[in-house]
């Protein structure tokens, strides 16, 4: 009997450590995952979040008329103002602020390099449309080069050779002067949101690839989810089991799996060579995408319904309801929580898809906003992976900030399928 008792505590010892294991197994799985996802959150947001500042000048301008219209014939000719010398008049209030001699053109030439070339583009706005400001001086904000703006931030290494910089010496010492007087500082940069894509760092933005992303993710929805919704009810609810039906799920199931390259290649031979439809437009994308969230949404969809009680089909079929009024008026309106959280992820697939977009042509560089899905674009994902390859400094800041406004936005959607599934959830 003794040894029948130490046999068991042995065991229960064994089982005990054996549980303890697996929780210790467990602990540190989990422990790992989070340790990861902090390091990787880390590294994003501390190379991305300064994206979100800008580096500006902010002085008094005078707008020279015989530097805009020498020859005073805007009267006549109002376009003459357009093709002025923007930039000089910029030059010449920064070098004025710094006390450089405008006969001095070596310090006039690094003058230049301190300020963006498209702040000459928004001085020439700034004039066109309002030709009364000519002969005043106006007290204007624009953007500082991308390589002071580097400096400013403080993401370059001043130790180094002064020829292995961008910015010299004496153009350091301005930077010093001006941030003491309060000209040089940092804004919101709000031109990240609005701006079109530029080779330029300072005057690249995230505006064509959001509305490209917009006019995508409204295709995908207005495609996917009907025609989605509708194939998992015609399965889940109206087809028989035969091998027909069986063949359709397991071609939806593997269809989930397939590469998302596949999607961009079918999406390359259908609707680009076959319909002809404009390459790199947002509506061959938005096609493209929702090929690809189909077996999402349907095998989502079909969850959703399989999970109603049947008590709930039964009830209905026995108070006289048809089997249309069954499925529409009571089982769907119950898996709509399950519907729109399948639904939402699905978009949110989409919306961080990039290798597709890449066969259809959405990796050109678009200058241009899209009025229409039919006009060429980009989006949020390719445009990360443009600027990835890109050598300039600004341009590694930009790429991490635009991951995290794609990983705002889909943390949002995650949410929001959160919040929908727990509003439109019911108990039975």
């Amino acid at each position: 009997m003794s040894k029948l008792l130490k046999h068991r505590d042995i065991r229960l010892k064994q089982r005990y450590r054996a549980e303890a294991f697996f929780r210790s197994c467990g602990l540190f799985a989990i422990s790992l995952g989070v340790f990861f996802l902090l390091v990787l959150l880390y590294s994003v947001f501390s190379q991305g979040v300064s994206a979100f500042w800008q580096t500006s000048l902010t002085l008094s301008v005078k707008l020279d008329a015989k530097i805009i219209d020498p020859e005073g014939r805007r009267a006549n000719d109002p376009q003459i103002i357009c093709i002025a010398d923007y930039p000089r008049l910029l030059r010449n209030a920064l070098a004025e602020e710094l006390g450089v001699s405008l006969d001095d053109l070596v310090s006039l030439r690094e003058v230049s390099r301190m300020f963006s070339f498209g702040a000459g583009s928004q001085l020439r706005d700034l004039v066109v449309k309002n030709p009364q400001l000519i002969g005043t001086s106006q007290k204007l904000t624009f953007l500082a080069a991308s390589h002071v703006d580097s400096v400013f931030k403080g993401q370059v290494n001043l130790s180094v050779s002064e020829t292995k910089r961008k910015l010299s010496n004496k153009q350091l010492e301005w930077m010093k002067k001006l941030a003491y007087e309060g000209i040089l500082h940092k804004t919101f940069n709000f031109g990240f949101f609005i701006f079109s894509a530029s080779s330029r760092p300072e005057m690249s933005g995230l505006g064509v690839a959001l509305i490209g992303s917009f006019y995508m993710m409204f295709i995908v929805l207005l495609c996917s989810l009907p025609i989605g919704v509708a194939a998992a009810v015609y399965l889940e609810e109206y087809a028989g089991r035969n091998r027909f039906t069986d063949l359709i799920e397991v071609n939806i199931n593997n269809l989930a799996a397939v590469p998302s390259i596949i999607f961009g290649l079918l999406g390359l031979v259908v609707f680009i060579h076959f319909l002809g439809l404009p390459r790199s437009s947002s509506l061959v994308g938005g096609l493209v995408l929702t090929l690809m969230t189909f077996p999402t949404i349907i095998i989502a969809t079909r969850s959703a319904l399989r999970a109603v009680s049947p008590s709930i089909r039964l009830a209905a079929l026995g108070l006289g309801a048809s089997k249309t009024q069954t499925v529409f008026q009571h089982v769907i309106p119950l898996a709509i929580p399950g519907i729109l959280t399948g639904t939402i992820l699905g978009l949110a697939h989409a919306l961080g898809e990039t290798a597709p977009l890449l066969l259809i042509g959405m990796v050109a560089f678009v200058a241009n906003y899209p009025v229409s899905p039919m006009d060429p674009a980009t989006a949020v994902p390719v445009q990360i992976y443009m600027w990835a390859n890109e050598a300039e400094r600004a341009f590694v800041e930009r790429t991490f900030c635009a991951i995290i406004v794609l990983l705002m936005f889909l943390a949002l959607m995650n949410i929001a399928a959160v919040l929908l599934r727990n509003r439109f959830e019911r108990r039975f």
